[in-house]
């Protein structure tokens, strides 16, 4: 079971929505990330194994707006930071995560111009 975490607002600090993400914790999953607009970019943060290991690349003080967070609990490709979510588009206009699982992705994949090079089915989805 994934778990998804989203904050529309202004400077929250990155931890709290780890914190948040972590009342979703459940043995199942096998990657975390984090992805918030900071300063005048989108940040987009993945760490492979439990919550913590997400929360130790995150500084203290850093502040997001309008951020997501999520834990995959993997259905397509391995475990891996390449894998977990959220993903971007390669324009890096759009962050996505995807809780379900999307069953014509490899022929949606072939269609792409630009061909993730994960193994994951969400970001397929993102580049559309």
């Amino acid at each position: 079971m994934c778990g998804i975490i989203g904050y529309i607002g202004e400077n929250k600090k990155a931890s709290e929505i780890i914190d948040l993400l972590s009342m979703l914790e459940y043995r199942g999953y096998d990657s975390a990330g984090l992805s918030g607009y900071s300063g005048n970019k989108f940040e987009l943060i993945k760490e492979i194994g439990p919550i913590d290991n997400l929360r130790a690349q995150i500084s203290s003080d850093m502040q997001v707006s309008n951020a997501i967070a999520h834990t995959r609990w993997a259905t397509h490709g391995a475990s891996s930071i390449e894998n977990a979510h959220p993903h971007r588009s390669s324009d890096g206009k759009w962050i996505l995560v995807h809780n379900g699982i999307i069953e014509n992705y490899k022929k949606l994949k072939n269609g792409l111009k630009t061909v993730p090079t994960g193994q994951t089915d969400t970001e397929v989805l993102v580049q559309y």
